[in-house]
């Protein structure tokens, strides 16, 4: 099959779940003989058209900013869906699959799929519904209106998670399939654990959605406690100088070290390996990779129960990791359980992660796709 991914990011030079899976399922497709053309806005020097690992990158405007006052910006998704229009019609493709945010590029994607008759795929992370007016305030009514006019758009629907499936449902699309995320467990596997240790680990995009805050709280209720804790944040983002000014006014300079966004997905799982407990405070996750990749990496995840992080179904109490109430000192307690834990983690935190290898996500999108 020829087949196009349409999302403005591409993995690795923006980290962020979307990207890594079209990235992570591009390159297991074209070694199965697909040809794949991901295309996003052009990150690296050059011509516009590069491949790389056998999977074509069409870089078709430059980057813009993605976030304004800590929002998605959206003129930089008209900007993108207009770009991307010209070299998406330039050629045919069996398949076209769009990432459902941030909307209007799947506009672009349903119109080469309207006229180029290509079957069009569109994969669901996340469906905000009223959280539209939570985010934009009264402008949340364009945002919501969007959501649904892109679910009423002629297309095979993909949801990463059962809680996404279930939202779609509600909004009338009743033709769903999972396909969840995976990790790469071979990679992980090889990867050596990095010479510094450190007890809690976090490892993401720093927006406000990530709620990394509550992780710093929590990190200070444990050092008020008496205990001695070392704490690593992988990651960039508009909050990063927001959190580094809490963390030097909390006096947790010695506590907390910011590593900066990481180029190799092998660095990470470095990191990870030479952690004890991954914590994942996000208030909206539509599925949370990095927990299967925690997990692999041997360590077990605390993450919040909130309605809209979807991370939390990935996460067994006792099992491998902990889900805790959005409270410092909720998060604290369960952090310290993982620290202090009764047996060693890392036998089923592996086990539990193995399901989710991307090779098998492969074999069911890939199925998927031919039925379509």
């Amino acid at each position: 099959m020829k087949i196009a991914y349409v999302y403005d990011v591409i993995h690795p030079y923006v980290i962020g779940g979307a990207q890594k899976r079209i990235w992570e399922l591009s390159t297991r497709l074209a070694n199965r003989g697909h040809q794949v053309t991901i295309f996003g806005m052009k990150y690296w020097p050059g011509d516009d058209i590069v491949c790389r690992q056998s999977v074509r990158l069409w870089g078709v405007c430059r980057p813009q900013p993605l976030f304004v006052n800590g929002q998605r910006s959206i003129r930089e998704a008209v900007y993108y869906a207009w770009k991307v229009l010209p070299p998406l019609m330039k050629e045919r493709y069996d398949l076209v699959d769009a990432v459902n945010f941030p909307f209007f590029p799947c506009f672009s994607a349903a119109f080469h799929s309207f006229t180029r008759r290509s079957r069009l795929a569109i994969t669901w992370h996340e469906i905000w519904g009223e959280y539209w007016y939570e985010y934009l305030g009264a402008k949340g009514f364009f945002g919501k209106a969007a959501e649904r006019m892109v679910a009423c758009l002629p297309h095979k629907a993909i949801a990463v998670s059962q809680a996404t499936k279930q939202d779609l449902i509600r909004l009338g699309h009743k033709d769903a399939e999972v396909i969840p995320n995976g990790a790469d467990i071979a990679a992980i596997r090889n990867a050596p654990p990095s010479s510094e240790r450190a007890d809690v680990i976090y490892a993401g995009r720093l927006t406000r959605e990530k709620n990394v805050t509550l992780l710093i709280k929590a990190v200070n209720l444990i050092r008020e406690q008496h205990h001695n804790i070392r704490c690593l944040v992988i990651g960039d983002g508009p909050e990063k100088q927001v959190l580094q000014r809490e963390v030097s006014d909390l006096g947790l300079s010695a506590n907390i070290c910011f590593k900066g966004h990481l180029e190799k997905d092998a660095e990470v799982f470095s990191y990870l390996k030479s952690a004890k407990v991954f914590v994942l405070p996000s208030l909206r996750e539509g599925f949370g990779i990095v927990v299967i990749e925690a997990n692999a990496c041997g360590i077990p995840v605390v993450t919040v129960c909130h309605s809209r992080n979807a991370a939390r179904d990935l996460v067994r109490d006792g099992y491998n990791g902990f889900v805790c109430h959005l409270s410092e000192e909720d998060m604290a307690q369960k952090i310290l359980l993982a620290l202090d834990p009764p047996c060693d983690w890392a036998e089923r935190c592996q086990e539990f992660a193995s399901a989710y290898d991307w090779n098998a996500v492969v074999d069911s999108l890939e199925q998927v796709y031919k039925a379509m």
